[in-house]
């Protein structure tokens, strides 16, 4: 995987929350730190990258482009404001959030672009995000599976979209897992419960150590240093067997995300 395995999420953390947040992981030893333009907080990510005192290089920076950016015209542009926000002259990864609703900017225009602002070097590499499989290969089709780095989708023990999964592995493209603990209701299912009381770990660690065993980046958020700090521990952690078939079982299509206007027709 040409993507850290495991990241710092950011989503609905602002100001100083985002801040402590993330100079909190980088000190712990978070290495990668997932933003987004939607999200309103790339310049408190960039503000706590910056006083971190870990150099730019050794933190993977992953921002998200907003819909409303996705033509040619617009794409690189929000992308450079974005970086002005980060206070970076790149990005290590640039996903498309959402696909371009009712297909208002075709996929093959948003990824061309994608690809023109990896040439400008403002993005090392790029990718999608709640993409199916049907736009998966039309992303594909427009610049070759190579260059899709990941999709990031929703996926955690109760909705493990399967579908999406086999294909983008076929295509030799990384998944990268997001609402990983489902809200957290995952941590309240019985069977992570038991299995994480075999372990002497946490709930948390469990569903974690399911998805990085499964190959699947995840990005889980706290604002907590203790479960930043216990959360990491889930690399540490390997399930046997008849532990990661136990978790393949709670699977009910429980998906969380699915926006109005934004969602496309899933899998």
């Amino acid at each position: 995987m040409s993507i850290p395995a495991f990241g710092l999420g950011t989503f609905r953390l602002k100001d100083q929350i985002v801040k402590d947040s993330v100079i909190t992981a980088v000190q712990l030893g978070y290495r990668a730190i997932d933003t987004a333009q939607i999200y309103d907080n790339e310049t408190a990510v960039g503000e706590a990258i910056a006083e971190s005192g870990v150099a730019r290089s050794e933190v993977f920076i992953t921002t998200k482009i907003w819909i409303e950016n996705l033509s040619a015209d617009a794409l690189i542009e929000s992308l450079k404001v974005s970086l002005g926000k980060l206070k970076t002259d790149y990005v290590d990864l640039t996903l498309v959030h959402w696909p371009s609703p009712n297909a208002a900017v075709s996929v093959a225009e948003t990824m061309h672009a994608l690809v023109k602002a990896k040439e400008l070097g403002l993005t090392r590499q790029i990718g999608i995000s709640n993409f199916t499989v049907a736009l998966m290969q039309e992303a594909i089709d427009a610049v070759g599976a190579a260059e899709i780095a990941t999709n990031q989708i929703e996926l955690s023990p109760f909705l493990q979209n399967r579908k999406v999964v086999n294909f983008a592995r076929q295509h030799n493209i990384a998944i990268t897992s997001y609402m990983t603990l489902a809200y957290g209701d995952a941590l309240k299912d019985e069977t992570i419960i038991k299995i994480a009381q075999s372990h002497n770990a946490t709930p948390a660690q469990v569903v974690l150590a399911w998805a990085l065993q499964l190959g699947y980046a995840v990005i889980p958020s706290s604002t907590k240093r203790t479960n930043l700090e216990s959360n990491l521990l889930a690399q540490q952690l390997t399930l046997t067997a008849e532990e990661m078939s136990q978790i393949a079982g709670l699977e009910r299509d429980g998906r969380l995300v699915s926006p109005e206007g934004l969602a496309p027709d899933w899998d």
